[in-house]
C-alpha cells in the first residue's frame, strides 16, 4: 500500500473525537510529533481539550461522576491541614503584617483553596496580612467553577491585565485569575505562599531511549571524506525520542502489545514509535542533568523528562528566593508541592490514561481521557536549587507521613465528635484513605515537597520534621 493510499484510508476512519481527527491531520503534515505535543493538545487544546475544550456541556472531570477523585474531595481535613501548613510558615517567618500572596496553580474546582481560606480566617492576623489570592488555571470552565465557589454564584468580576478578579466571600479581598503564572507580578517585597496539588503530574513529558548510532554525526565534509567516515564510524550511544503516530488501519491490540486490562477498549488511534535519528529535543533535553547523562551509555535506558516542571520550579524559586536578574534582599514565602511520583529515581513507563475512574490506554479517545505521568521530585528540587541561592528544598516525603505529622488523626477525632454513626464512619474512612501506605495507597504513592527560604537547613518546616502543635497558636 502506498503512503497516499494509507493516508486516504486514515482520512476515511471514524475518529473517536474531533481532536483525534485534528491530531491525525496535523501529524499527516508534519510527521510524528513529540509526546509532549500530543499531551498538550489533549489536555489544553482549544478543540476538545480535556480541561479547556469540554465536548460535553457541563462535563465534570472531578468527583464520583467524573474521571477521578482528588484529596480535597475525599476530606475537608486535607485542605484544612494545607492551610495550617502555610499558617505555620507565616508564623515561622516572623508574621509579616502585609504583602502576603497566596498562589495556587491548577486549582481544580477550587475545593482545596476554599478549605484553606476558611481555615486561614480562624487566624485573623494572617488573614489580615493576605494582600491577594491568585488562581492559575488554563480552563475557562474551571475558572468559572472556582469563582462561584470562592466568591459566590452572583459575585461580580472585572478584567485585569492578567485575566479577571472578583471578591472573596470570606473577607472581600480580591481573588485574581490568570491562565499563566508568567502573568502574575513578581515583587521582591512580597511573601508568596505557593501551592501545587496534583498539578505537575499533568504537565507534558518527553520520553527518550538510549540507542546506538547508525550514522556518523553530521558535519561539513567532501564526498570522499564522507565515504571514509562511513567506513570508520564506530556506533556510539545517543538519545532517541519517542514520538506519537497514528496506528495503521487494521492494527490489533496484539500488534500494540496492549495490557490485558485495556484490551476491552477499542484499539487506540495513536501509538508511540521511536525516532529513526536524534531529534532537536533528544540532543539537548537529556543533557540537562547528570542523572540523565549517566544512563546514556546503557542502550535501552528509558527516561521521562518534564521541562515544564523545571520551569515552574524555577519560577517558584525566583519568587521565594530571588534571582540574579531579580534579587530579593530577604527571601520569604514558601511553596508546597503534593503529587504522585518518584522520590529518588527517574520516572519510566508512567504515562497513564484515566476515564471514569479506570485506567485506559493514554492514546485512546483524545480529549476525553485524562493524561498524567509520575512526577520526578528530584528534578524539581534540582531545578529550584539551581534557580536561586535563596531557597532550600525539603522532601519529598510520603503524603501519609506528612499528613500524620500535620495532625490528621487528631483533626478527624475532633470532627467525629457530636455527629452520627454514619458520618463518623465516613470521616474515619476518608482520612485513612489519604494516609494509606499500602501498595498503591495514596499515603505511599503521593509525596510532599517544600521549597523554603534558605536558612542552612537550621529549621525544618512542619510536616517535614517540625511539630505543628508547638508552632501554631490561634490568634483568637
Amino acid at each position: 500500500m502506498s503512503r497516499l493510499q494509507s493516508i486516504r484510508r486514515q482520512e476515511e476512519r471514524q475518529w473517536s473525537t474531533p481532536l483525534a481527527k485534528q491530531l491525525f491531520e496535523a501529524i499527516s503534515l508534519t510527521g510524528p510529533v513529540p509526546l509532549s505535543s500530543y499531551m498538550r493538545m489533549c489536555l489544553t487544546g482549544d478543540l476538545g481539550g480535556y480541561y479547556t475544550g469540554a465536548i460535553a456541556e457541563g462535563r465534570d472531570q472531578f468527583g464520583a461522576k467524573g474521571d477521578f477523585v482528588t484529596s480535597p474531595e475525599i476530606s475537608q481535613i486535607f485542605g484544612e491541614l494545607i492551610g495550617i501548613w502555610f499558617i505555620a510558615e507565616w508564623i515561622n517567618q516572623g508574621r509579616p503584617k502585609s504583602g502576603v500572596q497566596i498562589i495556587e496553580v491548577g486549582p481544580g474546582r477550587g475545593t482545596l483553596m476554599d478549605d484553606m481560606l476558611r481555615t486561614i480566617q480562624r487566624f485573623p492576623a494572617m488573614a489580615a496580612s493576605v494582600e491577594s489570592v491568585y488562581m492559575v488555571e488554563a480552563s475557562k470552565e474551571l475558572r468559572e467553577a472556582q469563582k462561584t465557589l470562592l466568591c459566590g454564584p452572583d459575585a461580580a468580576s472585572s478584567k485585569t491585565d492578567a485575566g479577571f478578579e472578583s471578591k472573596s466571600k470570606y473577607d472581600g479581598k480580591k481573588i485574581e485569575w490568570s491562565d499563566s503564572i508568567k502573568a502574575l507580578p513578581v515583587n521582591p517585597n512580597k511573601t508568596p505562599f505557593i501551592l501545587a496539588h496534583e498539578f505537575f503530574d499533568a504537565l507534558p513529558i518527553h520520553i527518550f531511549e538510549s540507542a546506538m548510532s547508525t550514522k556518523p554525526p553530521p558535519g561539513p565534509s567532501t564526498s570522499s571524506a564522507a565515504a571514509s567516515s562511513e567506513k570508520k564510524h564506530e556506533p556510539t550511544p545517543e538519545w532517541r525520542e519517542m514520538l506519537v503516530s497514528p496506528t495503521p488501519p487494521g492494527t490489533t491490540h496484539q500488534d500494540l502489545k496492549t495490557p490485558k486490562l485495556e484490551q476491552g477498549e477499542p484499539v487506540p488511534e495513536f501509538q508511540l514509535i521511536m525516532s529513526s535519528a536524534p531529534t532537536r529535543h533528544s540532543r539537548y533535553v537529556p543533557e540537562s542533568s547528570p542523572r540523565y547523562r549517566a544512563l546514556k551509555d546503557t542502550p535501552g535506558s528509558v527516561i521521562e523528562v518534564c521541562p515544564d516542571a523545571s520551569l515552574y520550579a524555577t519560577d517558584f524559586a525566583h519568587r521565594i528566593g530571588g534571582a540574579p536578574a531579580a534579587p530579593k534582599a530577604q527571601p520569604s514565602g514558601a511553596a508546597l508541592i503534593l503529587d504522585y511520583g518518584t522520590s529518588d529515581t527517574i520516572p519510566v513507563n508512567s504515562l497513564r490514561g484515566i476515564r471514569h475512574h479506570k485506567r485506559v490506554n493514554p492514546f485512546s479517545a483524545p480529549g476525553l481521557v485524562d493524561l498524567s505521568a509520575d512526577v520526578d521530585f528530584l528534578a524539581i528540587a534540582e531545578a529550584a536549587m539551581q534557580a536561586s541561592e535563596g531557597v532550600e528544598v525539603h522532601g519529598p516525603i510520603r503524603q501519609g507521613d506528612f499528613l500524620e505529622l500535620m495532625g490528621i488523626r487528631q483533626r478527624a477525632e475532633i470532627l467525629s465528635k457530636g455527629v452520627g454513626e454514619e458520618a463518623r464512619a465516613n470521616i474515619d474512612k476518608a482520612w485513612k484513605r489519604l494516609v494509606d501506605r499500602g501498595p498503591g495507597g495514596m499515603g505511599k504513592v503521593y509525596k510532599a515537597l517544600a521549597i523554603l527560604p534558605e536558612n542552612d537547613g537550621q529549621r525544618r518546616p512542619v510536616g517535614f520534621g517540625g511539630d505543628v502543635r508547638d508552632k501554631v497558636t490561634a490568634d483568637a
